[in-house]
């Protein structure tokens, strides 16, 4: 369907001569562009203080819907756009927890942006409804691979962390782990793409030589019951 132009009292968002001067010219991913508008735009449109867009509210966005193409799903695109304008420093990326699960936040690299991140380093700032992440693993330590879909991927559904369930007791731990950073490492975050790796090394073997099912798998489903996730199974 064909635009049939701005009508005469449109709202305006205003956006820096900067973006088109410096940054516009560097952009070369349509969802990259696509969404540092929608969130210039969602911040503008928000009321009171501090001002942040969220993953989710990314997420059901009808822009982000539309993209796509080319071999890439809505929320692929989505999550390689998001990389590149945070990598360029269009954005600024915080990690909080809200309502027991993790959440990502999205501020414009603006002064204002700035002075909110450094806040809530330093918890002078707090965001509604929003708490800091808990405490990093410690060192040596491996992150379930619920923990790793949520950091690397997105929102656990009650399908995928079946199918987690799964792999966690088919291979190792540093194979899931290697998995998700190699997928990472290729803006491949989406959980397919990691279980065609998990199960090419598990049919060709892997360069460490390690087995392709883990050796002291068991079958302990009540841990998955007991943990933070035990909502989304049943009995």
């Amino acid at each position: 369907m064909k635009f049939t132009g701005f009508p005469a009292r449109s709202r305006y968002t205003p956006l820096p001569n900067v973006l088109f001067s410096d940054v516009l010219p560097r952009i070369e991913d349509i969802a990259e562009l696509k969404i540092l508008l929608v969130i210039m735009w969602r911040l503008y449109s928000k009321r009171g203080y501090p001002r942040f867009v969220t993953y989710r509210e990314l997420l059901g966005d009808q822009v982000v819907a539309g993209l796509g193409g080319g071999g890439r799903s809505p929320e692929e695109a989505l999550r390689q756009g998001l990389e590149k304008a945070v990598e360029r420093g269009t954005l600024i990326q915080l990690r909080a927890e809200k309502d027991g699960e993790h959440e990502e936040i999205y501020l414009l690299n603006s002064e204002e942006g700035r002075r909110v991140a450094e806040g809530l380093s330093s918890g002078q700032v707090a965001l509604p409804g929003v708490q800091p992440m808990p405490e990093p693993v410690p060192v040596g330590e491996r992150p379930n691979i619920f923990e790793l879909y949520e950091q690397n991927i997105g929102m656990l559904t009650p399908m995928i962390a079946d199918e987690l369930k799964q792999a966690e007791a088919d291979y190792p731990p540093a194979w899931v782990e290697d998995a998700f950073k190699e997928a990472v490492s290729l803006n491949k975050r989406s959980w397919r793409y990691i279980q065609r790796i998990l199960e090419r090394w598990a049919a060709e073997g892997k360069d460490d030589g390690e087995p392709g099912r883990h050796p002291e798998a068991k079958d302990d489903t009540e841990k998955y019951f007991r943990g933070k996730y035990g909502h989304i199974f049943q009995r």
